[in-house]
């Protein structure tokens, strides 16, 4: 797929084609309790200006969605079509989320990659990103059953 790539901010409109991109991605963990047409629209409206689409020819064939919590910036499922990586799509994706993310005072951004994503992996790797191995990452899914069980 040749031509030109535009980069530019995701809308909630793109979601669908997003979304499509995403189910194309091998290595890509979606899932329904926050990758739901209603939670990237919330993300987005909540980080209006830091997720990023790149499109060419009509055609969404990258995205990232990114935000930040006032304190560090996070970046979240981010992905190239298979017919167009290593064009430096990825790269381009990640500068604007990186510039967005430092006007708006933000001097530190994080990713989750999972460790069966080799392709993204060697990604991180080759543009210079650090994999930590001084902490642990925990979370807990905030459901009705688990908050009831933990708060007893």
């Amino acid at each position: 797929m040749e031509g030109r790539t535009l980069i530019r901010p995701m809308r909630a409109e793109d979601y669908d084609r997003v979304r499509a991109l995403w189910m194309t991605i091998q290595g890509f963990g979606i899932r329904a309790l926050d990758d739901s047409r209603e939670d990237v629209v919330r993300f987005i409206q909540r980080n209006p200006t830091t997720s990023v689409v790149a499109e060419r020819e009509g055609e969404i064939v990258g995205s990232i969605l990114c935000g930040n919590d006032g304190r560090q910036g996070t970046l979240y499922h981010v992905c190239v079509d298979s017919r167009c990586r290593r064009q430096g799509i990825g790269t381009q994706m990640v500068g604007y989320c990186m510039k967005r993310l430092r006007e708006e005072g933000i001097n530190k951004v994080t990713l989750v990659a999972f460790t069966s994503n080799e392709i993204g992996n060697v990604f991180w790797n080759r543009i210079g990103w650090k994999k930590r191995e001084d902490f642990n990452y925990y979370d807990f899914i905030l459901n009705e059953k688990n908050i009831t069980q933990f708060i007893g």
